[in-house]
């Protein structure tokens, strides 16, 4: 039997969480053996891991997301101390370099100097095949026996900052890196060119029975009451996704005289931002934050329209489960938006500027043949791609040539 490892940070909600959860429930487990590894065995999701997937016990990878005050109360000091080196050094970087505030090297340089005091994850075992699912990526590569190494891709590299130089040091250890969609490559890519031959293409993994099962567990129309259009939003409340912008929008589209309700899923770090612009366009009987939910589909099922008005995105797998669902998506003109989905047939893109958004989402809600021909389109094809899994079983075949 084949052995497999997947690494992880946790089971947050998430896209990539869920898309982890899809690979998860596509594996043969009577040809392959799954060990995962988790720096946190915490998040609403992890309890939805399959039970035939062997959760490894955690080691010191647990404290890299641990405040570090906590760090001196658990005598992690050796964890401590490479947090303390990787962030000094990264802000000598981030300086030298004139990067953004908004960029990853800390967490790069978190990474980098904490792993050497991590444990080697079942030193005994030989993995066929050893993946990164996220990151830290470091840990996989050097915490690991495996014959061929891979990581995953779920970020678009077009949008961050980055130090190219420390990051190519780490990308090069692998055999493989697995990325969600053309345009997540071209990114990539346009940071790291040496790195081509690479590179292969595996999408996030979305199970139709999975999702289905799911969005009949219970009835969200009575959370979501309303006889006017029903527009939903799901994500992370952060920067990428945009959702600071959705109560100026709405305004735009409620002062064109629609009747409308925005409801957001989700949590994070921009809540109160988000609140503080619900009040300031006066949308409180609008805009509804319906906070963290460990099962999104039946909401999905509920509402008329979902939009994802993001920034920037890897590749959002939410737009995919709710055309799993036969719901109308809008998504705005991220820069990998044309990867996301085929405009005017299985979904819509307008533009991110919020007047121009709005204006798109009015014009779609209007254009009912437009509406008719895209959920027929959608009913018409399978968005469930759980045959991803054989290009891993590939890899993995590759080791015996």
């Amino acid at each position: 039997m084949k052995k497999i490892l997947i690494i992880s940070h946790a089971m947050e909600i998430g896209g990539a969480e869920r898309a982890l959860l899809g690979l998860l429930n596509s594996f043969d487990y009577k040809n392959y053996e799954v060990d995962l590894f988790l720096c946190r065995h915490d998040g609403d999701m992890f309890n939805q891991i399959p039970k035939q997937v062997n959760i490894l016990p955690m080691n010191q990878a647990k404290y890299l997301a641990t405040p570090m005050k906590n760090l001196i109360k658990e005598k992690a000091y050796k964890m401590l101390y490479g947090r303390l080196k990787g962030k000094y050094l990264a802000n000598k970087r981030v300086k030298k370099l004139s990067l953004k505030l908004d960029n990853q090297v800390g967490l790069t340089y978190s990474h980098k100097y904490t792993y050497k005091y991590i444990d080697f994850i079942n030193k005994d075992i030989e993995y066929d095949l050893a993946i990164s699912f996220l990151t830290p990526h470091y840990i996989c590569r050097n915490k690991v026996k495996a014959k061929k190494y891979m990581a995953w891709i779920h970020t678009d590299y077009s949008t961050i900052d980055i130090d190219i130089e420390t990051e190519l040091g780490m990308w090069n250890k692998y055999d493989y890196i697995a990325s969600i969609s053309e345009n997540c490559t071209e990114a990539f890519l346009s940071k790291f060119p040496s790195l081509k031959s690479k590179i292969i293409r595996i999408d996030n993994i979305i199970t139709k029975d999975m999702i289905y099962d799911q969005a009949y567990q219970f009835d969200a129309c009575e959370e979501m009451s309303f006889n006017g259009f029903k527009l939903l939003s799901i994500g992370r409340f952060s920067y990428a996704k945009n959702f600071d912008n959705i109560p100026a929008i709405c305004k735009y589209i409620i002062d064109s005289g629609y009747t409308v309700k925005w409801y957001i899923l989700g949590y994070g770090g921009d809540e109160n931002l988000i609140r503080d612009k619900i009040e300031e366009y006066n949308m409180q009987e609008h805009v509804f934050i319906l906070g963290k939910k460990d099962n999104p589909y039946p909401y999905i099922k509920a509402c008329d329209y979902y939009i994802q008005p993001s920034r920037y995105e890897g590749k959002a797998v939410t737009v995919r489960e709710a055309q799993i669902l036969d719901k109308p998506v809008i998504i705005t003109d991220f820069p990998t938006a044309k990867s996301q989905l085929n405009n005017g047939v299985d979904g819509v893109i307008v533009p991110l500027d919020n007047k121009k958004c709005a204006e798109g989402i009015i014009n779609f809600i209007n254009d009912r043949k437009l509406q008719r021909k895209i959920i027929s389109y959608l009913e018409l094809h399978n968005y469930s791609n759980a045959g991803e899994v054989e290009k891993i079983y590939q890899l993995i075949g590759e080791n015996d040539e």
